[in-house]
């Protein structure tokens, strides 16, 4: 089985920056699409950014577009999600969740592997 673990969480003031970094066990980044979610308390699982097999095609949110970038290393495995910019809307706890259909998505029902979430708060 794939097994996801997110790292780097963390409490940062506004107008701050934070990496989150998304290992995986089993099947490599390198055969899947990946993506990042978030959920905040009471509200839904919200897309936040994807990236292709190959690394070379990404997509984001509109509410994190211009302010976050996902990336792989040179391994690609693990994948990151460089935060900057942060305000107080973007505290939630951030998933990383892999699909074995190549490909971008941006629907939670489409991936296929779900990481335990990282906690990412943000102060005034």
């Amino acid at each position: 089985q794939v097994q996801l673990v997110e790292s780097g969480g963390g409490l940062v003031q506004a107008g701050g920056s934070l990496r989150l970094s998304c290992a995986a066990t089993g099947r490599a980044f390198g055969d899947v699409a990946v993506g990042w979610f978030r959920q905040a308390p009471g509200l839904e699982r919200e897309f936040v950014a994807a990236i292709a097999r190959s690394g070379g095609i990404t997509s984001y949110g509109d509410s994190v577009k211009g302010r976050f970038t996902i990336s792989r290393d040179n391994a690609r495995n693990p994948i990151y999600l460089q935060m900057n910019s942060l305000k107080p809307e973007d505290t939630a706890v951030y998933y990383c969740a892999s699909r074995v259909t190549p490909g971008i998505a941006t629907r939670t029902d489409r991936y296929d592997y779900w990481g335990q979430g990282t906690q990412v708060t943000v102060s005034s």
